[in-house]
């Protein structure tokens, strides 16, 4: 399925939201198709090569996919941090300083201009990878979002600040009520056994509807730049993703 993309600035609490989109191009039907959309997060550093090839990975699945800047109103729109020191120190103190509310605004803001598009179903999850994977659980407590695929998602069950231990999504997780699937690296030394287990019983104790999927892979496994990428294990996680998103939200 080939695909269109654009970007928009969306109006936010905190200020304009650059978000990117990508989307199904109609293969010329009189009646326009519709699909489902996914808000899609990114890693600390926004939408880098890796992130943009995501996106148009699951929209080439036949889905609207929406990428935003995560920390918009802490840098300039269209900021894409580095994978190096600089990029990850910036990114994780833009994670401190933003707060889980302005988020939860941001989601808001994306599900309503979701609604705005013509070739949209109505129907709408959410996925992320690792910082992403948290915001996409944090997304998940929206009772808009039907499905949700989580990648290595940090923060949840360490806290993204002291302030907020569990990052204040993993008390709330029995609010959740869409489907939700959660994929790890064993070898994550930013999620441990401990860590993944604690999340497990939550979700088990809150009856949550949930799959489990632990991989012998190490941290951003999906990404594909740099040594971490293990590519068979990334096709293994599309394939849950685009079959999850495909029955739930189709």
């Amino acid at each position: 399925m080939q695909i269109q993309a654009h970007e928009v600035d969306l109006p936010t609490p905190t200020g304009a939201m650059r978000c990117y989109v990508y989307r199904p191009k109609d293969a010329g039907s009189t009646v326009p198709k519709k699909f489902p959309a996914i808000i899609l997060y990114s890693e600390i550093f926004q939408q880098t090569g890796p992130i943009r090839r995501s996106a148009q990975i699951m929209a080439g699945h036949g889905f609207i996919v929406i990428v935003p800047e995560v920390f918009h109103e802490l840098n300039p729109l269209g900021t894409v941090l580095g994978y190096d020191d600089a990029g990850r120190d910036k990114g994780n103190a833009d994670k401190v300083a933003k707060t889980l509310e302005a988020h939860d605004s941001d989601a808001e803001a994306i599900i309503q201009y979701a609604a705005t598009l013509s070739d949209y179903s109505g129907r709408i999850g959410a996925m992320g990878f690792c910082l992403g994977g948290g915001l996409a659980y944090r997304a998940a407590l929206n009772p808009a979002i039907a499905a949700t695929s989580c990648f290595y998602a940090t923060d949840i069950h360490s806290g993204l600040t002291p302030s907020q231990p569990g990052n204040g999504s993993l008390a709330r997780t029995g609010e959740i009520k869409g489907e939700l699937q959660m994929v790890w690296g064993k070898q994550d030394p930013h999620i441990p056994a401990e860590g993944r287990a604690l999340v497990y019983k939550k979700l088990a104790d809150e009856a949550v509807n949930f799959t489990w999927h632990e991989f012998n892979g190490v941290h951003a496994f999906m990404r594909d730049e740099g040594e971490r990428f293990d590519a068979e294990l990334q096709l293994l996680g599309y394939q849950l993703a685009i079959g999850m998103f495909r029955r739930v939200l189709y």
